[in-house]
């Protein structure tokens, strides 16, 4: 009876280990993906979702500040005729 409860604790010992090193290489596996990816959306000059925001902002109130100077010289060609 020893012996059988040394080979069940010897497999299980063996599927622990296999499943460590399972666990590793898909963590290796998902950090080189996302290498690869990180890398091939830089060569295509994408922006970043901060970058398309600030951007967006920075339009909005240029587009704000120009609405707003059209209407002072709106009232101010209103004036001079």
């Amino acid at each position: 009876m020893q012996t059988r409860n040394k080979i069940f604790d010897d497999i299980s010992q063996l599927m622990t280990n296999a499943m460590g090193v399972a666990q590793g290489a898909r963590d290796e596996a998902e950090t080189a993906m996302k290498g690869m990816m990180d890398r091939w959306l830089a060569d295509r000059d994408f922006v970043t979702r901060e970058e398309f925001d600030a951007v967006r902002a920075m339009a909005q109130k240029a587009r704000e500040e120009n609405e707003a100077l059209k209407a002072r010289l709106d009232a101010l060609e209103a004036k001079q005729d």
